[in-house]
């Protein structure tokens, strides 16, 4: 069929389906760790009581039709083992039926788990992975030529991306227009890496620069993206170069790789063909087309509500109007926090007091100590870590999963505990725990060479006090219904 297929975009999907594959590894590999004690059947938020409320017409996943933690491993690990494959190259050995079968598996396996474990899976990044990971079932295998089509979706998919970041920034934040907001950003970020404390040195003028190139890269470039070479390939160029930016300054989990991926689908083939030599493919079957023009409609009209949403004046970000979250709107940081503010849980076996010995949890990610330097943890993602961040913006009435966390601590819950760095209670679990409201800051240049810390911090007030279990029974009841 003329003009349906391109094998120009072989060397492309290549890349991409490596990258994408790369990032189900990521995403897997953290549910595997991370699910049991979050989302589990005595997690922080159970799934089945989740899965229970909402119903399968708005949470559709495998399991609506049975739940226990030992399947929800076993489905960690088989989505792991597959995602592995593709990043191995499996799909470049296994005929076009084989090749959409293996990636709507993965879709299905990943959607189940979004669907199953509510706010700890409500992050940007986990509705790219879904509608990019949906789309890729379509891009064709190693006979086949992707569909222009599909490589056009996946354009307009970056394009919903960097553009609804880019206006819910300047709609919604004065420090964006007036170019101040990387003043603050490197510092209160969710989860700064080993570099930020250095970015947030840099001078102001540069962090201007940051800004302007920032509406400059999601404002104007990402609709090179749908204009002929070379203005495509320019445009895939910048938005790379930004996301490295980005990569460099900050854990955004696998974000930047997602938008890396998709960018590649915009690359001139015959400047990528000299990196990634390639056979060229030839049309697809029939059946094939059918499949893809019918997704190509249905993605059309399910762009109608981001597009509108991108046009309002009171534009919401990252929002799935629908449960299999295609056709989602995308945005971050419409709102930049001017200040750092962190809590800290902390336990004692004294009575609350003056002279209480309070001991502090340590988190794997998140500030904490302040001699502790930063971590590089994207493309991982840390989930307790990054909730924490929106949990110390937020009155703890809003946030449910929270109390249950403190209760799981003064059990001591195995569980919970490895989704930690350190438990300051190995023998037996405290008597009283508490969460503290701290505001954190970058230390000078001087100050880190005279003290070596980090971090300086001043306390706030309690964000919740001094709790402890209401009686023997309260240790054994391990129901999620703290």
């Amino acid at each position: 069929m003329s003009g349906f297929y391109d094998s120009g975009y072989v060397p492309a999907r290549l890349i991409f389906d490596r990258l994408l594959g790369l990032a189900y590894v990521v995403a897997f590999l953290s549910t595997l760790a991370q699910f049991r004690a979050l989302c589990g059947a005595r997690g922080l938020l159970p799934a089945p009581r989740h899965l229970r409320a909402a119903g399968f017409r708005r949470t559709p996943s495998l399991f609506h039709l049975h739940y226990s933690d030992r399947l929800a491993a076993a489905v960690a690990t088989l989505g792991l083992a597959l995602s592995v494959g593709v990043v191995l190259g499996v799909l470049d050995l296994v005929a076009l039926p084989i090749a959409m079968v293996i990636r709507a598996v993965l879709w299905v396996l990943y959607l189940s788990f979004v669907n199953a474990g509510s706010v700890f899976y409500g992050f940007v990044w986990e509705m790219l992975l879904l509608e990019a990971g949906f789309l890729a079932i379509f891009l064709g295998n190693t006979a086949t030529a992707p569909p222009i089509a599909v490589v056009l979706l996946l354009r307009w998919l970056l394009v919903r991306l960097e553009v609804g970041a880019g206006l819910i920034k300047v709609r919604n934040d004065r420090a964006w227009r007036d170019l101040t907001a990387l003043c603050y950003h490197h510092e209160t970020q969710p989860l700064p890496n080993r570099f930020s404390r250095h970015f947030h040195r840099l001078p102001k003028p540069i962090h201007r620069l940051e800004a302007l190139g920032n509406h400059v890269a999601q404002l104007i470039v990402p609709f090179g993206l749908l204009c002929p070479q070379p203005i495509a390939s320019v445009a895939a160029g910048i938005i790379v170069a930004t996301q490295l930016w980005l990569m460099l300054s900050g854990n955004f989990a696998w974000l930047n790789l997602l938008t890396i991926a998709l960018a590649t689908m915009a690359l001139d083939g015959r400047l990528l063909a000299a990196v990634v030599p390639a056979e060229p493919a030839t049309d697809g079957p029939l059946w094939f087309a059918i499949m893809v023009t019918i997704l190509t409609v249905s993605m059309i009209v399910l762009s109608w509500a981001p597009v509108r949403n991108m046009a309002a004046r009171r534009q919401v970000m990252n929002r799935a109007f629908n449960p299999l979250y295609l056709g989602n709107t995308y945005g971050l940081f419409g709102r930049i926090t001017r200040q750092r503010l962190e809590l800290l849980i902390e336990g004692t076996d004294d009575q609350p007091g003056p002279a209480a010995s309070w001991k502090a949890y340590e988190f794997k990610a998140k500030p904490g100590t302040l001699s502790r330097r930063p971590r590089q943890i994207a493309p991982y993602h840390l989930r307790l870590d990054w909730m924490m961040w929106f949990a110390a913006l937020s009155p703890l009435q809003t946030q449910a999963w929270f109390p249950p966390l403190i209760a799981r601590l003064l059990r001591g819950d195995a569980a919970t505990l490895r989704l930690l760095a350190t438990n300051p209670f190995p023998r037996q679990p405290p008597r009283y725990v508490r969460a503290v409201l701290y505001r954190y800051c970058f230390t000078t240049r001087a100050e880190h060479r005279r003290t070596g810390a980090w971090w300086t911090r001043r306390r706030i007030g309690e964000y919740l006090p001094p709790a402890a279990l209401r009686s023997p029974a309260d240790a054994a009841n391990e129901d999620g219904n703290d």
